[in-house]
């Protein structure tokens, strides 16, 4: 097993692939306008195993299309549907975010929670603008410079890792600059971070290097894991990540 399937193999166990809560979904969701009794076409885009897809399926009345590369993880996703009594509101897509077979103008609804960093944030805002209706919503869990200034270590890892990162001012400007209105904005807290992401993968650590008898590409994604850890801990007065809320006005 290479070092793409043990890393898929690692976080496939959890609920989440990254930092959130049901709370900061619903939160998300608040900010957003629909007529009621509207049945609503939405889109999870780098869904994961669908933690957040399951919570927008129990709470609206939707259609989700819940997309993601990795087959193992919308697996997980449609057991839990059926699991949850979800399986009529979603259907799982195996597909690349950057090469999706929708139609323009198709959804009321665009969710990604941590996953549009992999086109880049300007890349997804542009590309997938043109699957949402006008006066639809596009809602975005995006990593977040929380202060104007930073230690040179946390500024130069970031760079690296992610030359995108940038202030909410930052990213709400990217919004207006391609036909949004932004319509709410916050900080996912640190529960979302501790409790609900890192928490559980630390958990695992030992099963994991058991189960993949301590080999050396084993031990180098926990001790990447245990790296981007300590470097939150250490610095998570800087950055955290922004979820963003805008309406698609032309």
């Amino acid at each position: 097993m290479g070092e793409f399937e043990l890393l898929i193999d690692f976080h496939k166990n959890t609920e989440r692939q990254g930092p959130g809560s049901e709370d900061d979904t619903l939160k998300a969701l608040n900010f957003i306008e629909f007529d009621e009794g509207a049945k609503l076409n939405i889109a999870d885009i780098g869904c994961g195993t669908g933690a957040q897809t399951l919570t927008l399926a129990k709470y609206l009345d939707s259609r989700i299309t819940a997309v993601d590369l990795f087959p193992e993880f919308l697996d997980i996703l449609n057991l839990n549907a059926k699991k949850y009594g979800l399986k009529d509101k979603i259907t799982t897509l195996e597909k690349s975010m950057d090469d999706l077979p929708f139609s323009k103008d198709q959804f009321d609804i665009i969710w990604s929670e941590g996953a549009i960093y992999i086109m880049g944030f300007e890349e997804g805002v542009k590309k997938w603008k043109e699957y949402l209706k006008i006066g639809g919503y596009l809602a975005l869990s995006e990593i977040t410079w929380t202060t104007n200034s930073r230690p040179a270590e946390i500024e130069d890892h970031w760079k690296k890792e992610y030359p995108e990162i940038d202030t909410a001012s930052g990213k709400i400007r990217v919004l207006e600059e391609n036909g949004f209105s932004p319509v709410g904005y916050f900080y996912l807290p640190e529960s979302s971070w501790e409790k609900n992401y890192y928490k559980p993968i630390e958990n695992q650590f030992e099963d994991f290097l058991t189960k993949h008898k301590n080999s050396k590409l084993a031990q180098e994604i926990i001790e990447a894991e245990k790296e981007e850890i300590s470097m939150y801990r250490r610095f998570k007065d800087y950055y955290s990540y922004g979820f963003y809320i805008a309406r698609k006005v032309k």
